[in-house]
């Protein structure tokens, strides 16, 4: 009869195991590093982080409240938030606002009452803090936006100097720099604003 040999090799089934205290460093080094450089990457090509100075936006958004701005291939819309790069020396270089019409649009502001209507319509603006009955002389109502431009006001209608006032009239798309997708500080309202 004939005798069979059976050998057993036993093998290490996870290679981690082998490493040393030195290569996990590494590992967890070489991750760190990675993730910085796609947080960077998405910082400078996709989002941008900026600040709220100011009143001029409240109650949707406070002084010092820290927000992130998606910039990249970005059109104005109705309603957005934006930020906007003021060439203005009286006033702050960066403003935040919201788009209220765009190019073609017609702006009508009664500030009797303080209805403000877009291209006819009554808008429903249950974010503002008080009516617009602050006329800044900007403009002469009805008012129709011109082309490649957009017409911004704040949503503490009577604490903002937006395209009502001529420090800022309308702006150009070119100057906006980007909508405010999310509030990042303080950690209380952290958010998507409305």
């Amino acid at each position: 009869m004939a005798k069979y040999e059976l050998n057993y090799e036993v093998l290490d089934e996870d290679p981690k195991k082998k490493t040393s205290g030195a290569e996990d460093f590494f590992e967890w080094v070489e991750t760190i590093i990675g993730a910085f450089f796609v947080v960077i990457l998405i910082f400078t090509f996709l989002l941008r982080i900026a600040a709220v100075n100011g009143e001029s936006m409240f109650p949707t958004l406070e002084d010092k409240d820290r927000l992130i701005v998606s910039y990249l291939f970005y059109t104005p819309k109705n309603g957005d938030i934006v930020i906007v790069d003021n060439e203005n020396p009286a006033l702050d270089k960066i403003l935040v606002k919201r788009v209220i019409a765009t190019e073609g649009q017609t702006v009508d502001i009664d500030f009797e009452t303080g209805s403000v209507k877009v291209d006819g319509t009554d808008l429903k603006e249950d974010y503002i803090n008080d009516l617009t009955k602050l006329d800044e002389g900007g403009h002469e109502y009805p008012v129709t936006v011109p082309d490649g431009c957009v017409f911004v006001m704040g949503d503490n209608r009577m604490n903002s100097t937006d395209s009502r006032s001529g420090l800022v009239g309308f702006v150009p798309e070119e100057d906006v720099l980007g909508k405010v997708v999310f509030r990042i500080f303080p950690f209380s309202s952290i958010g998507v604003p409305a």
